[in-house]
């Protein structure tokens, strides 16, 4: 006894359910990106109150600070941090910079030479000298060494 053959293929892969999730498969990841894009550059990430969409791309930047390139305003700002607390604080704040952006690391001896030739002039050349850590290749100490010499010669 033979039972109806009507019907009897499956309907692998064609049915709606199929079609639907193939769909969802496609347009969910491209929807979740550009979502994500856009509620990235609503968020005001300076921290002013002020009402715009893109912050960075704002009309009253100053011109100053932007032609400055970013090894020379982390100079000043250590330099600063140098007078105000101690060359300790400061070579910290140059390596968590380092660690922070790695662009920065091929100015970090140079900086570090910097904060060592200003610590002597500020601090005298022992303490200065005690302040020194192997933080970018020892070019605080070689700082401390040349503004002892400047200030020898």
């Amino acid at each position: 006894m033979k039972h109806s053959t009507t019907n009897q293929r499956t309907r692998r892969g064609r049915g709606p359910a199929r079609r639907i999730g193939r769909t969802l498969a496609l347009v969910l990841p491209v929807v979740l990106v550009l979502s994500g894009t856009l509620a990235v550059t609503r968020v005001n990430w300076s921290g002013n109150s002020s009402d715009s969409v893109l912050t960075a791309s704002s009309t009253n930047v100053s011109t100053r600070a932007s032609s400055r390139a970013p090894q020379d305003v982390l100079r000043d700002r250590l330099l600063l941090e140098l007078q105000e607390k101690n060359p300790g604080v400061a070579l910290t704040h140059l390596q968590q910079a380092v660690n922070g952006r790695p662009s920065l690391a091929k100015h970090c001896a140079s900086i570090a030479r910097a904060l060592g030739r200003a610590a002597v002039r500020v601090y005298g050349p022992t303490r200065a000298q005690s302040y020194a850590r192997p933080a970018c290749d020892t070019a605080f100490a070689s700082g401390v060494a040349t503004g002892l010499a400047a200030q020898r010669g």
